[in-house]
């Protein structure tokens, strides 16, 4: 994918769901992943050129894994002007600790990232993040919550944090996960190995490979189930202004 399809796709996300406010301070989430790079990428680059002025810093969460290195994250953060801050954390064994009786501790370790990035968010004075959520995560999120909950749910574009004064956004949502690929070997951005022991085991990496063999067998499943979430009257979902043209 191109910079500029990457720039057409994440501003239109940015418009329909009102995203980006005027002297907002944005947080990136940044895990060393492709999708968190590639929404560095974009947000920086739309930054100098969107309607009105926003600032941005990229945090990592340092689960505490030895051999995380992220060096190569830095050295992209110091070539966009972005400014980059590492939390230092234990998450790792926490997690492991916590679940013991549990099938894994992807629970808990995501529950306590997303607690210390938040903490820190704020400690630098950010009122958002952005998470690099796209749209096959909606997706499978979706059909998480309907096979082992029986709900028809999925995050929305923009999620208000009850009494932290922090607004979670999601500006990849119209960005398909093979679109961030080509991105990534396009602009050689430098992707740190997922350190965690359970990475590729989930019942989200089952529910991936779910949803690939149904594209497979009926071409344009993604994007039809997309459309049923865009238009199934999920919390904070009805206020897109227009339809969206993704693929």
């Amino acid at each position: 994918m191109k910079l500029q399809k990457l720039y057409s796709k994440v501003r239109q996300a940015l418009d329909d769901y009102n995203m980006i406010t005027e002297n907002d301070k944005i947080a990136i989430g940044v895990s060393g992943g492709k999708d968190s790079l590639t929404l560095l990428y974009a947000l920086s680059g739309i930054r100098s050129f969107y309607p009105v002025p926003f600032e941005l810093v990229a945090i990592a969460v340092d689960l505490g894994y030895d051999d995380f290195d992220l060096a190569p994250v830095k050295a992209l953060c110091d070539e966009l002007s972005v400014e980059f801050y590492v939390v230092k954390t234990d998450i790792g064994r926490i997690s492991l600790e916590k679940s013991k009786n549990q099938a894994s501790p992807c629970s808990w370790c995501a529950k306590l990232r997303k607690g210390a990035l938040n903490d820190f968010a704020l400690s630098v004075g950010c009122n958002k993040i952005a998470y690099a959520h796209h749209m096959d995560d909606i997706i499978e999120t979706m059909l998480l919550s309907l096979l082992y909950e029986g709900q028809f749910y999925s995050f929305a574009p923009v999620t208000q944090l009850d009494g932290s004064g922090l607004a979670i956004i999601r500006p990849l949502m119209y960005v398909g996960e093979s679109d961030v690929k080509g991105f990534k070997n396009k602009y050689n951005l430098p992707v740190c190995k997922n350190p965690c022991p359970y990475d590729g085991h989930t019942r989200r990496e089952y529910v991936k490979q779910l949803v690939r063999q149904l594209n497979l067998e009926n071409p344009g499943v993604k994007k039809r189930l997309f459309s049923a979430i865009q238009n199934g009257n999920i919390d904070d979902w009805v206020k897109c202004s227009k339809p969206s043209d993704a693929s």
